[in-house]
C-alpha cells in the first residue's frame, strides 16, 4: 500500500443511486488531481451492483456533475453490471484454491451473534459460523432450500501497509461475502477485480472505507493481483458535525447549480478545505494539477450552505 508510480491510473467509482453530493465531488477532485499530477489516466467506473436503486438517470446526473466540475476521464465508462461473468470466473479461481465457502447466515443472525455477551465477533461483524459447520450441518442447510452466499476464507491474520493519507496502517482481513445469496457479486469482489483489470495504481476514496483495505489486500494476494496505493480522504460534514445530508441545505451538484454556484467557486472551496490553497478563491481544477501533492488536509471539512459569490 505504498506510493503510486508515475503515470499510474486513478479512478472514480460511484454507485449510480443518486446525484453526486459535495463529499463525492471532493473525493472525485482529489482522485482526478492525484492521477493527473503524475501524468496518469483517470477512469470512471459505475459500481451499479445495487440493481434496485441504480439507474441510467442517476448515472447521467453523476457524469454531468463531473463534467461541470471540469473533471475529464479517459476511455469509456465501465459498468459493473456488464461484468458479472468476470467476477464469477475469479470466484471459481478462489474456490479451486479452497478459499470459498457457503454461508447461510442472515444479517439478523450475524447481529445477534456479535451482540451476544462474549460473542465471537470479528472486525466487520461476521463470526465465521458457517466456516466451522460440520458436514452434517452443511447438508442440512443445503436441504433447507435457502440459497447460500459465498464467502472468502481469509487465511492471513494481519495486513500491514502505508496509506497516502493515514500513514502506516495494520488491519485484520475478514471472511467477507464474494457473492450474495441472490446471485449478485458483492462489492469487495467486484472492486478488487476491476481495480486490477483497469490497471488502477492509486485508489482515492472516503475514509469511511479504510476498514475494508486489509480484506481487499488479502483478496488481491489470493488472486495474484497487484495492490494499488490507497489514499482515504476525510468526509464532508454538515454544520452539526454529522455526515453531510440533505438536511444541511444545497449539497448535491444539481442543487449547487440551481443556486447559481459556479464550478470554479465550488472547486475553490473544495481546494481550500483540502489545504491546497490559502483561501477559497474561485479557480479551475486544471489550475491545481501542477502543485498537487499528498497528503491533503486530514480533518473533515464542514460545509454550511451559503450564498454564492
Amino acid at each position: 500500500m505504498g506510493r503510486a508510480p508515475h503515470g499510474a491510473a486513478g479512478r472514480f467509482a460511484p454507485s449510480p443511486t443518486g446525484d453526486l453530493h459535495l463529499g463525492n465531488l471532493r473525493t472525485a477532485l482529489v482522485a482526478w488531481l492525484s492521477a493527473r499530477a503524475v501524468g496518469g489516466r483517470f477512469v470512471v467506473r459505475m459500481e451499479d451492483l445495487d440493481r434496485a436503486n441504480s439507474s441510467s438517470h442517476h448515472e447521467s446526473l453523476q457524469l454531468a456533475a463531473l463534467e461541470w466540475l471540469g473533471l475529464d476521464w479517459d476511455g469509456p465508462v465501465v459498468r459493473q453490471s456488464d461484468r458479472f461473468d468476470l467476477y464469477f470466473a475469479a470466484i471459481d479461481q478462489l474456490r479451486q484454491a479452497g478459499l470459498v465457502y457457503d454461508c447461510w447466515c442472515t444479517r439478523r443472525e450475524i447481529r445477534e451473534a456479535v451482540s451476544a455477551p462474549h460473542g465471537p465477533g470479528t472486525e466487520l461483524g461476521y463470526t465465521g459460523r458457517c466456516r466451522r459447520l460440520s458436514g452434517r450441518e452443511r447438508t442440512e442447510r443445503r436441504g433447507s432450500g435457502r440459497p447460500p452466499a459465498l464467502r472468502f476464507a481469509a487465511t492471513t491474520a494481519e495486513v500491514a501497509g502505508t496509506d497516502l493519507m493515514l500513514g502506516g496502517v495494520v488491519g485484520q482481513p475478514h471472511d467477507f461475502v464474494l457473492r450474495r445469496n441472490d446471485g449478485v457479486p458483492a462489492y469487495n469482489m467486484a472492486v478488487v477485480f476491476d481495480d486490477a483489470a483497469q490497471n488502477i495504481g492509486q485508489v482515492v476514496r472516503g475514509d469511511d472505507l479504510a476498514h475494508v483495505v486489509a480484506s481487499q489486500v488479502a483478496l488481491q494476494r489470493a488472486l495474484g493481483l497487484a495492490t494499488p496505493a490507497y489514499a482515504h480522504v476525510p468526509l464532508v460534514l454538515g454544520p452539526d458535525g454529522e455526515r453531510l445530508a440533505k438536511r444541511h441545505g444545497a449539497v448535491t451538484a444539481t442543487e449547487l447549480r440551481e443556486r447559481d454556484f459556479t464550478s470554479e467557486v465550488i472547486v475553490g472551496k473544495l481546494a481550500h478545505g483540502l489545504g491546497l490553497t490559502q483561501g477559497p478563491e474561485p479557480l479551475s481544477a486544471v489550475e491545481l494539477v501542477a502543485s498537487f501533492r499528498f497528503p491533503v488536509a486530514r480533518d473533515p471539512w464542514v460545509w454550511a450552505a451559503e450564498v454564492p459569490r
